[in-house]
């Protein structure tokens, strides 16, 4: 028997990550020692205290039942969390709330407030799950592009009138994912303003503002004046503290935008298991710590890739944040040939720039997420090519 799918399912495209991880079991099938540097997701384990946490809960008889929502301790640790981090007051009753990880808000926020045809202004490239999110609320994404000439920040002066008045969502991301760059203060200052003139719900994806280098700690949009009139911060513990396979995060800020998903969530699930939200309140309560051990690690990783990568004259800008390299492929060369010829001659896999958007195109992201000697060994195996002495740079 046949089925015929939804409309909407032409909008749920096979992610590019799993075309690459099939490749990836293609080529190891024929034997290849493939090093796999395109999905973001931490090589690392959480700290001991988390782990041990969850595991002396998890013992107990009474922790398996519904949670519903976020529970008390959870968000009030986010709330102590963002006094301690960022000076921001927020009200942990009706201002924060809980989700399975960042993607989870991201993806049901333009349900909740965009309608069939609305614009959406989404940073391109940009994190494919905004897209996601996008199809499911039958909106339009309008890309906003990140341009190396604008410090690939969104030039919210090339948006037309005409699109903007017709925008429900802008969502922004810093430090990005693809493009690990940070925003400055000036930037959400001129974002808030051009929300407030169209009356725009700012969505901001704060997953990596815990990974940063160099000790240039990010901003959180929600600490500038008027964020909380305009807009909300989504954030999970996946990358801080390794806590991925947990899914466990938040979404901050404006209580009406707040009020406004609890009610949709309240009808899509039960809330996240009691012992990892106990664990992920002790974290952002008890563990500040541990940010400064990641960020050590990410740091020696990106150095030694850049270091090396350098010697054989591929020039990548260092990243400011997160755990990414953006890095530009070989003159005459697409995104994919590239990807392809790495994963073909080098073995080793990274992630074609255009499946983040149409301004990916001539980059590459690649993920820190091996050790320092296996980051090396990637960077040699590319050497081997001789690519960057066949073609200069873009």
């Amino acid at each position: 028997m046949e089925f015929s799918h939804a409309k909407r399912m032409a909008g749920f495209k096979t992610l590019i990550f799993s075309e690459l991880a099939a490749y990836k079991q293609q080529k190891m099938s024929e034997g290849a020692d493939m090093i796999d540097l395109s999905i973001g997701s931490p090589d690392l384990a959480p700290p001991a205290f988390i782990r041990e946490t969850i595991s002396a809960l998890a013992k107990q008889e009474n922790q398996y039942g519904y949670t519903l929502t976020g529970i008390k301790e959870f968000n009030e640790a986010v709330a102590f969390y963002y006094k301690e981090q960022h000076d921001t007051d927020l009200h942990s009753a009706s201002q924060i709330m809980l989700s399975m990880g960042s993607q989870d808000a991201l993806v049901h926020l333009p349900m909740v407030f965009a309608d069939p045809g609305d614009y959406i202004l989404v940073p391109d490239p940009g994190y494919t799950a905004y897209e996601t999110g996008i199809s499911m609320a039958e909106a339009t994404p309008y890309y906003m592009p990140l341009s190396f000439e604008n410090g690939f920040l969104p030039d919210l002066s090339a948006i037309p009138e005409q699109v903007a008045d017709k925008t429900s969502i802008m969502i922004l991301n810093f430090p990005g994912n693809p493009v690990p760059v940070q925003a400055t203060e000036a930037f959400y200052k001129e974002a808030i303003t051009f929300a407030k003139k169209h009356h725009i719900l700012i969505v901001h994806d704060f997953a990596y503002g815990e990974l940063y280098y160099d000790g240039k700690k990010p901003i959180s949009f929600l600490s500038v004046p008027g964020a909380l009139e305009v807009g909300v911060e989504t954030n999970s513990l996946s990358k801080s503290f390794n806590m991925a396979g947990c899914r466990v995060g938040y979404l901050a800020g404006n209580e009406q935008v707040i009020q406004s998903v609890n009610q949709m969530k309240s009808n899509l699930d039960y809330g996240v298991f009691m012992p990892i939200q106990l664990a992920a309140a002790k974290a952002l309560t008890e563990g500040g710590w541990f940010g400064d051990e990641a960020r050590t690690v990410y740091q020696r990783r990106r150095d030694q890739f850049l270091t090396h990568t350098k010697t054989f004259g591929w020039d990548i800008p260092s990243p400011e944040g997160g755990m990414f390299v953006w890095a530009p492929v070989a003159k005459g060369m697409t995104s994919m040939e590239f990807s392809q010829l790495l994963m073909d001659e080098a073995h080793v896999v990274v992630t074609p720039g255009n499946a983040f958007g149409p301004s990916g195109e001539g980059y590459v992201r690649i993920a820190l997420v091996q050790d320092e000697e296996q980051l090396v060994r990637a960077a040699q195996r590319i050497e081997k090519l001789s690519i960057f002495k066949r073609h200069a740079l873009l």
